[in-house]
């Protein structure tokens, strides 16, 4: 491992006690160093230990009151020891010596007594992340309670501010969360040297959010708006959060019931990133090597229309979906996953890799930094332009139900949004169910939306998909 690569991981988390954290970077090192010598002694050749230590602040406030105030330390120490093809697995939030002596005999008893695994154990050397870059993912906010119920404050008084018609609401929000981690593998009794992974970084996260209510009664709607990153100055201001989440609300007002149809059906952005979010877990491993999914044996073959491309770059600064290396410290990197509509590649950790006798492609933890394209896209093409695209069909800004089924890829989901007519919107609309299958549904997605929004590690514009049936009354 070189220089560099040290000290890009004692920047990122160093200094630790200034920075609201209770350990440091060297501490966490030297409770991982511990359990390794443990798992040595007990004979163990092959370990990973991971520790880490999270803290935050959460405040919310309803009706311009405070409502709570929350705060949160978590701290871990996770090993996994491999006796031959066995492994077993073993946690603790205690970090005294005796906790962790213990915790590694547990894990140590639990893996010579599992039956063998052939997919088990660790990354392969060639794999594991040498050198990373620093992706400035820690930001920490130093913000106290106080100021973050007044920044929460002044995003409901906007929802308010918006209409005399916002007449309720659920409360505003402030949550700012940041951790660290130093994770380590233990090869062949070896550790420290080129193909055995050792490293960690510190990230944050920090959010904004609203929920107000309109109208009076029966007739009363609700929605909500938030704001999400890693660097609070890059937050959305409280004002413009609370206005556009009471714009959303009053939009919502009187919404009318349609009859069943079928129809174009256009997903606003956040809503597209769901979708996007089904084909991940479609093509993860776990999925595939168990076969229950509805794109098995996937790879190669045209999934989407061939306008249609997914990129992933795990690398790009300060982005929410970015990591340099995955949960078991195999690198990272950018590659095309949806290349003209063809699937180019799964999302595998080691184990479902071994599965699937394919190679691990740096996913275990998940997804990084997806963005969702379409060849047609035009610059122009912002919201109005699809709702244009859209021309007579429903227009989706809710979807309610957990009825995505990804053994078959049928999908049912209660939905609200609105009518559209003529390019313009008409009218909103709610209790109605939108239905159809996945496999079809990506097939039939006529145009991608320059609107993209960020959802977490999935971005994406509106997706516009030719023909769903909607049920109503």
């Amino acid at each position: 491992m070189s220089a560099t690569h040290r000290t890009t991981s004692r920047r990122a988390a160093g200094d630790a006690g200034r920075q609201g954290f209770q350990y440091s970077t060297a501490q966490l090192e030297e409770l991982a160093d511990l359990a390794l010598k443990h798992a040595r002694a007990l004979g163990v050749a092959d370990a990973a230990v991971e520790v880490s230590e999270g803290c935050g602040l959460s405040v919310s406030v309803r009706r311009g009151a405070l409502e709570n105030v929350e705060r949160n330390r978590d701290k871990a120490l996770l090993i996994t020891v491999y006796a031959g093809q066995r492994r077993g697995h073993a946690s603790t939030s205690d970090f005294s010596p005796q906790a962790v002596r213990q915790t590694v005999r547990a894990a140590w008893d639990l893996a010579r007594y599992t039956a063998e695994d052939p997919a088990a154990g660790l990354p392969e050397e060639t794999d594991v992340a040498h050198d990373y870059p620093d992706l400035d993912l820690f930001h920490p906010w130093p913000i106290d309670a106080e100021q973050a119920a007044e920044i929460a404050l002044r995003c409901e008084a906007a929802a308010f501010a918006v209409s005399p018609r916002i007449t309720n609401s659920e409360g505003a929000a402030v949550s700012a969360q940041q951790s660290h981690f130093w994770a380590e593998h233990m090869r062949g009794g070896e550790r420290r040297r080129q193909g055995i992974f050792y490293g960690g970084y510190a990230s944050s996260r920090h959010s904004l959010s609203v929920a107000p209510i309109a109208g009076k009664g029966d007739g009363m709607q609700r929605d909500h708006w938030f704001s999400s990153q890693r660097n609070p100055a890059e937050l959305a201001s409280p004002e413009a959060v609370g206005r556009y989440a009471a714009e959303r609300a009053l939009a919502r007002l009187k919404p009318r019931k349609i009859a069943t149809t079928e129809c174009p059906v256009l997903f606003e952005a956040p809503l597209a990133a769901g979708l996007l979010g089904a084909f991940v877990q479609a093509v993860s491993g776990g999925a595939l090597y168990r076969r229950t999914s509805f794109l098995l044996d996937s790879l190669g073959r045209q999934v989407f229309p061939a306008h249609v491309d997914i990129f992933e770059d795990p690398h790009i600064l300060g982005a929410k979906g970015s990591a340099p290396f995955d949960d078991e410290g195999v690198r990272t990197v950018a590659r095309p996953v949806v290349s003209g509509g063809c699937v180019k590649g799964y999302f595998l950790s080691t184990y479902s890799a071994r599965k699937l006798g394919l190679r691990t492609t740096g996913h275990a933890g998940g997804s990084h930094n997806l963005l969702m394209t379409s060849r047609l896209t035009q610059p122009q093409d912002d919201l109005p332009a699809m709702l244009r695209k859209l021309g007579r069909g429903l227009f989706v800004t809710e979807l309610m139900g957990q009825g995505v089924n990804l053994v078959t890829g049928d999908y049912s989901r209660g939905a609200a949004g609105f009518w559209v007519e003529d390019g313009v919107i008409a009218y909103p609309v709610q209790e109605i169910t939108i239905a159809g299958n996945l496999a079809e549904m990506f097939k039939g997605i006529v145009a991608i939306g320059a609107d993209v929004y960020n959802l977490g590690a999935k971005n994406v514009g509106s997706v516009l998909i030719e023909r769903m049936k909607v049920a109503g009354s």
